[in-house]
C-alpha cells in the first residue's frame, strides 16, 4: 500500500462501480462484506498490519469536523484504503460504554507506518476531542486515556464493574493518569 496504488485503486473502483449502477436484488454478505471475496485482503497493508480509525462527531457539531479530519489525512499523504462514512440517527444507546450517537461516523483503515501514523492519529484525536466526539473502543489500539474518558462520561459508573482482579491492557491504558 502506498499513495500511488490507493490512488489507482480508488480510480478503477470508482470507475467500476459508476458503470454498474442499477436496481437489483443481492445478499447482505457481498453487499455489507465486500473485502470478504478477496482472499487474505488483510496482507494488502504489508506486514506490520493496520489500524482502523473509527470515530463519531456528534451531530451538533455540524459537517467542519468531519471535513478537517479528511483534510488533515489527505495533508499528510496517510490514504485509507477503505473508509466507510455513515450516519448515525438519534436513537439512544443504553449502554454505558456505547459507541453509537446521533452524529457521523468515519471508519479508515490505515497502513501501520509507524510514528508518521501516529502523529496522524494524534492530530486526528485533537479533531474528534474538540468536536465532542469520540473513537470506538472495539477496534481501538492506541486510544490515548483523555480521548477515552471525554468520550465515555459514564465510565466512572461503569468503572465500579471492573474486577480488580481481572484487567485489560486496553483498560489500564485508558485510565492511566484518571
Amino acid at each position: 500500500m502506498n499513495p500511488a496504488s490507493l490512488r489507482l485503486f480508488n480510480t478503477v473502483y470508482y470507475h467500476r462501480q459508476s458503470s454498474k449502477r442499477s436496481s437489483s436484488l443481492m445478499h447482505y454478505e457481498s453487499f455489507f462484506y465486500p473485502l470478504d471475496s478477496i482472499l487474505n485482503w488483510n496482507r494488502l497493508y504489508g506486514p506490520r498490519g493496520l489500524y482502523q480509525y473509527q470515530c463519531v462527531i456528534p451531530a451538533a457539531a455540524g459537517a467542519g469536523p468531519t471535513a478537517a479530519l479528511l483534510e488533515c489525512i489527505a495533508r499528510r499523504g496517510l490514504g485509507s484504503f477503505l473508509a466507510v462514512l455513515k450516519q448515525f440517527g438519534p436513537l439512544d444507546s443504553p449502554g454505558m460504554l456505547s459507541f453509537p450517537r446521533a452524529g457521523v461516523t468515519l471508519a479508515l483503515d490505515f497502513p501501520n507506518r509507524g510514528v508518521r501514523l501516529e502523529r496522524l492519529f494524534a492530530e486526528l484525536d485533537t479533531i474528534v476531542l474538540s468536536a465532542g466526539g469520540r473513537l470506538y473502543p472495539a477496534k481501538d489500539g492506541r486510544m490515548p486515556g483523555e480521548l477515552f474518558r471525554a468520550g465515555y462520561p459514564l465510565w466512572p459508573e461503569f468503572s465500579r464493574f471492573v474486577d480488580p482482579l481481572c484487567s485489560s491492557g486496553f483498560w489500564r491504558r485508558v485510565m492511566e493518569g484518571a
